[in-house]
């Protein structure tokens, strides 16, 4: 199984190319995010402490994602590979996201990171949360907040993954195709040893 780690600050489109990818390597999309807002949805106690947060422009809690990713990673234990969009976020969730792929015979395989100028960001979210209604994308103010915890909290792990020579930076800016061409690019080329070919 190959393991890829999309990450970036929000609105930098890992959700969108991460799908993008699901579609054209036939692999799956964990979207540790959508499946914490399923739990909101359902107002679980992890999701109702977990809509305290993310309404604050928070994270929400280590131990929530941890269950998500083991879950989703029993579940899914003969899929090609598996796209991790969510997971890790800061520097101490590697170890324990590696420990997990190791009880199941896997590892990382490629680490990428969407780079995208702040501005650009900023009016990107306030435009999603004009047609979303997501609390996090409600204003200026939130958003910034987050941009500044995705500075200070998950930024980090790209000096953890460059020391492990698993990590790749990819300029989001352009049109959808010409990111997508640049990560597809790259999957190829790093994964190409486990056969993971177009199809």
């Amino acid at each position: 199984m190959v393991n890829i780690i999309m990450f970036g600050p929000p609105g930098s489109g890992k959700g969108t190319q991460s799908k993008l990818l699901q579609d054209k390597f036939n692999i799956i999309h964990l979207s540790t995010g959508d499946v914490c807002r399923e739990e909101i949805k359902l107002a679980t106690p992890e999701g109702l402490e977990a809509k305290r947060l993310i309404d604050g422009g928070n994270f929400f809690p280590d131990k929530l994602a941890y269950r998500i990713v083991e879950k989703f990673l029993d579940q899914n234990s003969k899929a090609r590979g598996i796209v991790y969009d969510g997971i890790p976020r800061h520097i101490g969730q590697t170890e324990h996201f590696a420990e997990m792929l190791a009880e199941r015979q896997g590892i990382v395989d490629l680490v990428i990171e969407l780079k995208v100028e702040e501005e650009i960001l900023i009016q990107r979210l306030l435009k999603r949360g004009e047609s979303s209604g997501r609390p996090d994308d409600s204003g200026r103010e939130v958003i910034i907040k987050r941009l500044r915890i995705y500075d200070d909290v998950t930024a980090p792990i790209a000096e953890y993954y460059k020391n492990k020579g698993l990590y790749h930076s990819v300029d989001g800016l352009g049109s959808l195709e010409e990111v997508f061409d640049r990560i597809a690019s790259l999957v190829e080329k790093t994964c190409s040893n486990k056969q993971l070919k177009i199809v």
